[in-house]
């Protein structure tokens, strides 16, 4: 690979989220797994979850591998209430509560609006992007009442404020928009209980499925990079560092905010 994918800041050690629990869900490849290994390698008991059992059990293997704390329901599927529901029991069986809840799983399908079926690309992306989200949050708000408060990092997208030319991503356009407005929503619902709710909005990541689509259409990483500040696509390091931030008392005074981490490509 080209060395526009590289230079992301590695998981590391710390204790910046020293005796917190967190929920972190997606832990089998890409960005929800990097979280979970790193908020783990940072101090937190992470509970995770994934519907996929074998990348599951390899995240959790390489946890152990490292002396990390994570345990994994799998296989979950947030998308179906009872699943939900089931992690968070899942979470409080193994601990007293919770303090973080990270919404890293996500499904979209990508296709123009001409292509697009309503029910497999267009209904299943916005359960899989907006719907999955709602659920958990449902699910976790009375523990994280009954815990005092606590932290919810959900992922909206570059794409929910801009259009990438060349990219069909209608679906995933508006279920991240709504993930941007929802968050700020929860975020007043949840001032109350001491409930932060915060959004962080990547721009293009390398994880498997993107680097299999940019190596097939090549046009598209330019175009990318052209909206790069930085020169280079984003690893899933570099999300997982400010959800770490947003999860840790640091950003006690942070809440109903976005934070863009994509290089710079939505300031111009």
């Amino acid at each position: 690979m080209k060395s526009v994918f590289k230079h992301a800041r590695p998981v590391q050690e710390g204790q910046r989220l020293q005796g917190k629990v967190a929920l972190v869900t997606g832990i089998g490849s890409g960005i929800g797994k990097t979280c979970a290994l790193l908020f783990a390698a940072q101090g937190a008991h992470v509970v995770g979850c994934d519907i996929d059992v074998s990348a599951a059990e390899q995240t959790v293997k390489e946890a152990g591998a490292r002396g990390l704390s994570l345990d994994s329901l799998h296989p979950c599927d947030l998308t179906d209430p009872t699943g939900a529901a089931r992690l968070v029991e899942f979470a409080l069986a193994r601990h007293d509560g919770f303090d973080v809840v990270v919404n890293a799983a996500a499904f979209g399908a990508f296709a123009w609006l001409q292509d697009m079926d309503y029910e497999t690309q267009w209904r299943r992306t916005l359960t899989g992007e907006l719907d999955i989200v709602f659920l958990l949050c449902k699910a976790a708000w009375p523990a994280l009442i009954a815990r005092g408060g606590g932290a919810v990092i959900n992922f909206a997208s570059a794409n929910a404020t801009v259009a990438l030319a060349g990219s069909p991503a209608l679906a995933h356009c508006a279920g991240k928009g709504g993930v941007l407005a929802m968050t700020r929503q929860l975020a007043m619902e949840g001032g109350p209980h001491g409930i932060r709710v915060n959004s962080i909005s990547p721009g293009l990541v390398e994880t498997a499925a993107t680097r299999a689509h940019m190596l097939r259409q090549p046009e598209f990483l330019e175009r990318a990079l052209a909206k790069s500040m930085t020169g280079r696509i984003g690893q899933p390091e570099d999300i997982a560092w400010c959800a770490v931030f947003l999860a840790s008392d640091e950003a006690s005074w942070i809440t109903a905010a976005d934070f863009s981490v994509d290089g710079g490509a939505t300031a111009w």
